[in-house]
């Protein structure tokens, strides 16, 4: 039986719409939904398929689910809008607003590699206590005490989870609020999104659990998992591992504020936090503060943690192309216009702005693809809205006109 694809879209985007559908019918799609606007204008809103495999509960209009990574883009828009108030300084001294984080060689850490990823605390060593992840001060004590796997700044390796904390700790400090409040106040509410760093007790829009991938016989072992087999002491086993018993859909931690992995949304309330951004309105960032974010400012050949090549801006990811490599790896791409940024979730999810062409855009799901970085699901709606848009290609790595 066909899955029902409910929503609307602008006719000019039919192409994305059968993506969408296609999805379900060819690629094994479970419960997802598609949102984009241009300039503000909604041009895009669907949603389908179930989103609870055990009930048989079908995705609506208002079912949420968590975002895993795209979590960090609205942490680091928290970062940002701090900066841009002149309040936080890029460049300036993390133990300035975080004294004691100073410890064990990383007195010289600054906010912007925080956000670049280059701190040097993408995992933790000894094991976190049952629950720790859903205990914000434990989490930072242990920050704090933490020895860096390399001198901060000398390089970059992806903050799985620990981003949330070392940049969502800055945003607590210099604003007297917690990250999920923060955020909150100055973005979800101003923008009318629904995406939340921790749920409030009046919460009452359904969650859709996220279904795991199964690896399948021809799957490819990744380098990342690959080294997490091998080494349980390696940064890749202990930032995917040890954590503390976690499980992303559990009461306890929809109710954290995990901003590196724990945030609930959907297409439509990611595409409401990107709207300003993409328009570029100066209604949460000052154009210079915009310009900025959208600038790459670290980049690899092997990050340290992922260990493929990655870039970044600062707390976003940026358009990341590896196709071109014999390897596995091959697949571990997300392709976007090049003023594009934004943030991946695990198994596919995505949201981001492009100021270029105004486009704010967002795709979430609850059934997980295998890779690192998007999967055929989320690349081809991507793609379908750049080609809408007018842009012709993106042979060179990024979607160009």
């Amino acid at each position: 039986m066909p899955t029902v694809v409910k929503g609307q879209f602008d006719p000019k985007f039919v192409q994305l719409q059968a993506e969408f559908e296609r999805n379900f019918s060819d690629r094994g799609e479970s419960g997802a939904s598609v949102c984009l606007s241009v300039n503000g204008e909604t041009m895009v809103d669907l949603w389908g398929g179930v989103a609870n495999q055990k009930t048989g509960e079908l995705w609506e209009r208002d079912t949420v689910s968590i975002v895993f990574s795209c979590t960090k883009a609205a942490t680091a828009l928290c970062a940002h809008i701090l900066i841009d108030r002149g309040l936080l300084d890029l460049h300036g001294l993390v133990t300035d607003y975080w004294p004691e984080y100073g410890k064990h060689g990383k007195d010289n850490t600054t906010v912007a590699m925080m956000l670049n990823h280059e701190s040097g605390v993408p995992a933790f060593r000894e094991p976190i206590k049952l629950g720790g992840f859903n205990d914000w001060d434990y989490m930072i004590s242990r920050l704090e005490n933490e020895k860096p796997f390399w001198e901060p700044g000398t390089r970059n390796g992806y903050h799985m989870v620990s981003f949330g904390w070392t940049v969502g700790e800055l945003v607590r400090r210099v604003s007297g609020k917690s990250l999920g409040t923060f955020f909150a106040d100055e973005v979800a509410g101003p923008t009318g999104a629904d995406f939340w760093i921790g749920i409030p007790d009046s919460f009452s829009h359904p969650i859709a659990p996220m279904i795991p991938y199964s690896p399948i016989p021809d799957d490819i072992v990744l380098d990342f998992g690959a080294k997490l087999m091998a080494d349980p002491t390696s940064v890749q086993a202990l930032s995917f591992l040890n954590t503390g018993g976690w499980r992303a859909d559990n009461p306890e931690s929809y109710r954290a504020e995990i901003g590196g992995a724990g945030g609930i949304s959907n297409a439509r309330g990611q595409v409401a936090m990107y709207e300003p951004l993409a328009k570029n309105d100066g209604s949460l960032v000052s154009p210079e503060c915009l310009k900025n974010m959208s600038l790459v400012s670290t980049a690899t050949q092997q990050d340290f943690t992922l260990l493929l090549p990655t870039r970044f801006g600062p707390g976003f990811m940026k358009s990341l192309d590896n196709r071109q490599m014999h390897s596995a790896a091959s697949r571990q791409s997300v392709i976007l216009g090049d003023q594009a940024f934004g943030h991946v979730g695990a198994g596919g999810s995505i949201g981001f702005a492009d100021p270029e062409c105004g486009l704010a855009f967002s795709y979430t799901m609850t059934k997980m693809g295998n890779g690192l970085l998007l999967n055929d699901r989320g690349q081809s709606l991507v793609d379908a809205a750049y080609l809408t848009l007018g842009y012709k290609n993106n042979k060179s790595g990024v979607w160009i006109k």
